[in-house]
């Protein structure tokens, strides 16, 4: 089914064609015809597939037909994401799909000078996308009012309350419209998404494409058992022997993401770190600059998981794994996106058996194991059983490497 059939008008597909769109995926087939129909939405779907074209897009058919002007300090449309990275890179997509129509749009983040995004909103903004704080904060300085809007969408819904924004949630929805059209994205449809989903939404039509096979990135997953102080070693030999030219790399803290880097410099490799500790005009051009190739190795600690949407991110490395499993899924998602094929490489010590095997049991299936010739583990990561809760970290059995590889 092609993007015309779906009810946009030629100045959308204009710039979809523009962007190299051809066919829409299978939550834009579902999602984009409901929201035009003006129907509330209950959604799941899987990082990299979409998600973002699928609400923005029928939004800006529906905008580009209003007919009351937009009064100042008023918005249409109001986007809450659980990042700063998030928002920007939403803000930065209704910009390329709004190219040929008279829609404007805004990112309000924290970590930047507000009175900037105060001026922006004096004349009124159609799509607002914002962030939780952020908007609270503008709401409490009577920088803008909800009485035009007629629709909002949290999108990564589950990640909002996952950071604890359940009650910064409650207090906008208070102030908005009873009747508006609601529209709610998440990675999946958990018990928690779906118990705010009665307190947010009306009657939402429910779509879930989040564990379609058809719909899945196309991400090659294996690791490395190694031991924990041999990490870092590792991930040097890997980037030089390998000549890898960009990976997105996953730790735990910010005083490890600065360490880590400090010991690749000293080893010829350049990386920079991306956590919560820098400003974020500084976190801005990072990402910039690594989506434009100047910088080929960022060392990010978990903020960076839903906010860094690159067409062309070759791989992922976890070189901690995350605590939640779901917080893997969103890592890894960062590749393999808009249909390309991406590889995702965990290291894992013994310490980490925990951790994989929750990983493994919400992904149904055993990650690929390998070794590297050299760095073979000295405590062996136990053999892993689908489905198995270790009490601890100690296991009956240990893994016999069935293929050695040399890198």
């Amino acid at each position: 089914m092609p993007f015309s059939k779906l009810g946009l008008s030629t100045p959308i597909l204009q710039a979809l064609s523009e962007r190299a769109y051809q066919q829409p995926t299978p939550i834009q087939q579902q999602a984009i015809p409901a929201i035009l129909a003006g129907k509330n939405l209950l959604a799941a779907a899987q990082t990299g597939t979409g998600k973002t074209a699928s609400f923005v897009l029928p939004i800006l058919q529906k905008l580009s037909k209003a007919q009351t002007p937009l009064r100042g300090k008023r918005i249409r449309v109001l986007i809450l994401t659980p990042t700063r990275e998030l928002a920007v890179q939403v803000e930065e997509n209704i910009g390329h799909y709004a190219k040929h129509l008279e829609i404007s749009s805004l990112a309000m983040v924290g970590g930047v000078d507000a009175e900037p995004q105060k001026q922006a909103l004096i004349y009124g903004v159609d799509i607002l996308v914002a962030t939780p704080g952020r908007l609270l904060d503008m709401i409490h300085q009577r920088a803008l009012h909800f009485d035009q809007l007629d629709t909002l969408v949290l999108d990564e819904a589950d990640r909002m309350l996952d950071m604890g924004f359940i009650d910064d949630l409650e207090k906008i929805l208070q102030r908005l419209p009873e009747q508006r059209q609601s529209l709610l994205f998440s990675a999946t449809l958990s018990p928690q998404i779906k118990r705010l989903a009665k307190t947010t939404i009306e009657n939402p039509l429910e779509i879930n494409v989040a564990s379609s096979s058809d719909n899945s990135p196309k991400i090659e997953q294996w690791l490395i058992t190694v031991d924990k102080d041999k990490k870092s070693a590792l991930l040097s030999q890997m980037i030089i022997d390998n000549n890898w030219q960009q990976a997105l790399i996953f730790i735990q803290t910010k005083h490890g993401s600065a360490k880590l880097v400090s010991q690749l410099e000293k080893r010829g490799i350049q990386a920079e770190a991306f956590h919560s500790g820098r400003s974020q005009a500084s976190r801005s051009k990072l990402l910039a600059d690594f989506k434009s190739g100047e910088v080929q190795f960022v060392v990010a600690t978990g903020i960076a998981a839903r906010g860094i949407d690159i067409d062309e991110l070759s791989r992922v490395v976890n070189y901690d794994l995350p605590d939640q499993a779901d917080d893997y899924i969103h890592r890894i998602g960062r590749t393999g996106r808009a249909g390309a094929v991406g590889e995702a490489i965990s290291f894992v010590s013994k310490d980490d058996f925990r951790n994989l095997c929750s990983i493994e049991s919400r992904l149904g299936q055993l990650i690929e194991r390998r070794v590297v010739e050299g760095l073979e583990p000295k405590k062996e990561v136990p053999i892993s059983i689908l489905n198995h809760r270790p009490k601890s970290n100690k296991g009956s059995g240990h893994y016999k490497p069935r293929n050695k590889v040399s890198h």
